[in-house]
């Protein structure tokens, strides 16, 4: 029968994602069947399955830890918000509509049997489920009704682990309270706790150690080391956004957009040797870069206003038309063209001006492509750069004259996405993933620098480095959290 365990934290970004990634990788190290679960996650990072179905990205990365397929079981519910008070649903892959956060709550207990059927059909193929909750168990308000935490864990009779984040402070605090809010049947669940992203000597925590477990009953199960491993999760931004590379000759600016979606497209660039990322949210940090990167976003028109509005397209088109190589990525793509039109309140309906960089105009429709291509670059500097990515977007995008460049060509022969002089638009996400657009785009920019491609240090093999990461993700967890205990706590309590 299959074994189970549940990673729930004291917060968003309390290492939850983290924590179940590395513990797929250290069951798979023990030659076991395992895979990652996650009823409902709320992400704009976002995945296409190999059957054109929608995942969390954080689920597609934990399934490669795991050494298998990403599949839509992994991540039955997905929301992605597109305000402050609303998000598109997604029920087993496909959009299921536009809901309030009001509304949303009221029907998310007819989602539970959509959940068990993703869960029970993993759970007859693997020996292991790895399951993750979002943000905190102890949200009393939003007990009621609970599918993610708790009321995941007793749908699925799982063991619980809860995870505090010391690198904020207050850990003692975070694990204490949220035990403390706990019903009593939630609390006999937890195994233990584990303090996450420590920096310093481990015997200075050992009298609060001492003390927590006195106060909450549980053992603590371990004190995990602040971690420097390259692997993406619904947070990493928070942390790419102080990553400085230093010494890197070539500046990318990204616009980090309020609503941006998939910027894990950009890993690959963040890993090249030559490269180094920043993300840029206000013209007074965007300088002279020597390429700016628009990303995808969930509100295409809504982020080009927040753009028009702070200065920041004036901004991108001055660099544009000095010479400074522009790339738009999905939503960055449409804001490049001419025209937005909304005629069915997509996104809030209504008509806009684009940033006009490139020949082409997009309308937005009700119906999401989905789908995963093949393609290779059409022309410029990028040209024969064979690409493996995924197309997620609301829109249609169609060129306004008929000498526009297509971006690339895809394998059916049909051509994606503009290019016009040095500004290029594609809707392709994970296009760096294969290797070869990372390797041509490096190679362009260090050329325009005057710099030799052949003198700078050559990129790791991408899956070889992502593989990597992993082990030592692994590793990191089989030295400092006692697996032990937890695999006992699985054979006791997990009936599959």
């Amino acid at each position: 029968m299959v074994k189970c365990i549940m990673v729930q934290g004291t917060m968003s970004g309390a290492g939850k994602s983290l924590l179940v990634t590395g513990l797929c990788r250290a069951f798979l190290r023990r030659g076991l069947r395992v895979a990652p679960f996650k009823s409902q996650n709320m992400a704009l990072n976002s995945y296409i399955t190999k059957d054109g179905l929608e995942i969390g990205r954080a689920q597609a990365a934990q399934a490669e830890a795991a050494g298998v397929e990403p599949d839509v079981r992994m991540n039955p519910i997905l929301l992605k918000p597109s305000s402050d008070t609303g998000s598109q649903l997604i029920v087993n892959g496909e959009v299921r509509g536009d809901y309030r956060a009001a509304d949303y709550f009221k029907l998310k207990k007819t989602l539970i049997p959509d959940i068990l059927a993703a869960y029970r059909s993993l759970a007859a193929e693997n020996d292991v489920i790895v399951i993750e909750g979002a943000g905190s168990p102890a949200e009393i308000n939003l007990r009621e009704g609970d599918i993610v935490n708790m009321g995941l864990a007793q749908l699925v009779d799982a063991p619980v682990l809860l995870a505090g984040d010391i690198d904020r402070g207050g850990v003692f605090a975070q694990l204490y309270g949220t035990v403390a809010l706990l019903a009593p049947e939630e609390k006999a669940r937890l195994i233990g706790t584990v303090i996450n992203k420590f920096r310093g000597d481990v015997s200075l925590l050992q009298p609060g150690l001492t003390q927590l477990e006195a106060l909450t009953g549980l053992p603590v199960l371990g004190v995990i080391p602040w971690l420097d491993v390259d692997i993406d999760d619904e947070d990493s931004l928070s942390q790419r956004l102080t990553r400085r590379e230093g010494g890197r000759p070539v500046d990318i600016a990204v616009i980090r957009l309020p609503r941006i979606s998939n910027f894990t497209d950009f890993s690959p660039l963040e890993e090249h040797p030559a490269l180094g990322v920043r993300y840029v949210g206000a013209v007074k940090d965007l300088g002279r870069p020597d390429l700016v990167i628009l990303p995808g976003t969930k509100s295409t028109m809504a982020d080009l206003a927040w753009m028009r509005q702070n200065g920041l397209e004036a901004a991108v088109r001055k660099l544009a038309a000095s010479g400074v190589p522009v790339l738009g990525v999905c939503g960055g793509y449409q804001m490049l063209g001419q025209t937005l039109d909304d005629p069915d309140g997509v996104e809030g309906g209504g008509s806009m001006a684009g940033m006009g960089l490139l020949p082409c105009s997009t309308v937005f429709a009700g119906s999401k492509t989905r789908t995963r291509v093949t393609a290779a670059v059409e022309g410029g500097p990028f040209a024969g750069a064979k690409l493996d990515g995924y197309e997620i977007h609301m829109g249609r995008t169609r060129p306004l004259t008929a000498d526009a460049a297509p971006f690339a060509r895809l394998a059916d022969g049909r051509e994606e996405g503009a290019m016009s002089g040095q500004v290029f638009g594609t809707y392709l996400h994970g296009l760096f993933d294969t290797g070869a657009l990372t390797a041509a785009l490096a190679d362009w920019l260090l050329r325009r620098k005057g710099l030799d491609p052949a003198a700078m240090p050559k990129p790791v093999d991408r899956n070889t480095y992502r593989q990597q990461q992993y082990d030592r993700l692994a590793e990191a967890l089989e030295q400092h959290l006692d697996l032990s205990a937890i695999w006992r706590a699985m054979e006791e309590r997990c009936h599959g």
